[in-house]
């Protein structure tokens, strides 16, 4: 006599997106138990072989896999609409960095990493690759949420009020992440600033703790024009020529930006296996310029998709996102078959944990994999009708879509609201740092 499998949970859908195979399964259930998913069967079938602890119904919804915001500073929400429409050099030069100076601190880094953190798991995201400082705050408040992460240690080779040089930056990052080496949504990377802002010993050195602690290397790199030339100026190389000959590119390499790239750095990238974080809102609203990430993907090289910080964006939204990349990418090459729903799809997702060295454990909804899924509901009268439903995910929904999300099978988001973040008490410390910071 057949036995049904207790499991902890089933999730019974209209339409799940697994990602990886492509396409679109309908009237499907996921079965999840101890934090990760076991199957993937028909909703008709699930009675017959499993017994759910818990069984939530969602007719009319889509399951994806859960978002990887592949770039942000998460902690500059709280410098949200702060110099609007100014360039990057004085964006950061006489707006944000005088700011940072003043007032960042472990309790802003706590504060403004809980506040993006709900943003953005209130947005599908349910892992972030985060760059700033204090990232000992950051991871705090990463585990209070319930999100995954990949925490970056900055490297500067100047003074901030965190670290007076690059040798104090590497130590703070290293006893931070030796704090939280034991915590299971929680991963760590070096994360120099950029070509620009750390010179070639610096370098040497990050790349020698890469490879000696088998660590991803996340950084800015050919975000403008004026950075491009004047490495070009100083040294004849690009930033990705630069960084190639100091041994910093590879598989584990994250570069985000990459906006002004010439053929000899595309060819290094390919080569190399790197992974380009592309953030084309930012790029958009500082006037960097357009990434050329149909020539990216046409070399094989992994793009994912980042948001940046809230200050130069101003969303944590990577529906909004996946849009825009898209049409940018059309408008560019002049093609309207370039990047896909499902290719965009794929980069918010599977690209970003590829990007962040977790494909094996997220980024699809696959067996084996953890239970990081979002729950977008497709039947308000505003996304109706619907044909295809990856072409409405990248097109016609949004972020207000998102009803409910689980990470690890944990339910952090339960029919919009969030369940392990007071969001009135984010609120009101997002405005007493307004008060401070204006």
């Amino acid at each position: 006599m057949h036995t049904p499998k207790p499991v902890a949970l089933v999730i019974d859908a209209r339409y799940i997106v697994p990602i990886e195979p492509a396409g679109t399964l309908v009237d499907h259930s996921l079965v999840i138990d101890d934090g990760r998913i076991i199957a993937l069967a028909p909703t008709a079938s699930i009675e017959r072989d499993y017994v759910a602890q818990v069984r939530v119904a969602l007719p009319t919804h889509a399951l994806i896999p859960g978002l990887v915001n592949a770039h942000t500073h998460a902690a500059m929400v709280l410098m949200r609409g702060i110099a609007d429409d100014v360039p990057l050099k004085p964006w950061l030069e006489d707006h944000i960095w005088p700011r940072e100076g003043r007032h960042v601190s472990p309790e802003f880094v706590a504060d403004g990493t809980l506040h993006a953190a709900a943003e953005m798991l209130k947005g599908g995201i349910t892992c972030a690759n985060d760059m700033y400082f204090y990232p000992d705050a950051a991871a705090h408040a990463y585990e209070a949420a319930g999100m995954r992460a990949l925490i970056g240690m900055p490297v500067l080779d100047f003074p901030t009020p965190y670290a007076s040089d690059a040798d104090v930056y590497l130590a703070k990052g290293f006893a931070a992440r030796d704090a939280f080496k034991h915590s299971p949504r929680l991963a760590f990377a070096l994360a120099p600033h950029a070509p620009y802002t750390v010179a070639d010993e610096t370098w040497r050195k990050i790349v020698m703790y890469a490879r000696q602690l088998d660590l991803p290397i996340h950084t800015h790199i050919a975000e403008t024009k004026t950075e491009v030339d004047n490495a070009r100026a100083a040294s004849g190389e690009s930033p990705v020529l630069r960084l190639d000959r100091l041994g910093a590119t590879g598989p584990s390499f994250i570069g985000v930006h990459a906006v002004h790239l010439q053929p000899p750095d595309i060819e290094t990238l390919a080569t190399q296996q790197c992974n380009v974080v592309h953030c084309p809102v930012s790029n958009m609203k500082l006037a960097s310029g357009i990434a050329p990430v149909a020539a990216l993907a046409a070399r094989g090289i992994n793009v994912a998709l980042g948001t940046d910080g809230a200050a130069s964006n101003n969303r944590l939204d990577l529906f909004s996102e996946m849009r825009i990349a898209s049409l940018l990418a059309k408008v560019a090459t002049e093609d309207a078959g370039t990047l896909p729903a499902s290719a965009v799809l794929r980069m918010a997702t599977l690209g970003g944990a590829i990007a962040l060295g977790l494909e094996r454990e997220i980024g699809s909804i696959a067996p084996g994999k953890h239970a990081d899924v979002v729950a977008i509901d497709l039947s308000g009268v505003d996304v109706l009708p619907m044909y295809d439903p990856v072409s409405h995910l990248l097109h016609v929904a949004g972020r207000e879509q998102v009803t409910d999300v689980w990470i690890g099978g944990e339910r952090v988001v339960d029919a919009r609201r969030l369940t392990t973040i007071d969001e009135s008490a984010v609120a009101a410390r997002a405005r007493a740092w307004q008060q401070r910071l204006q």
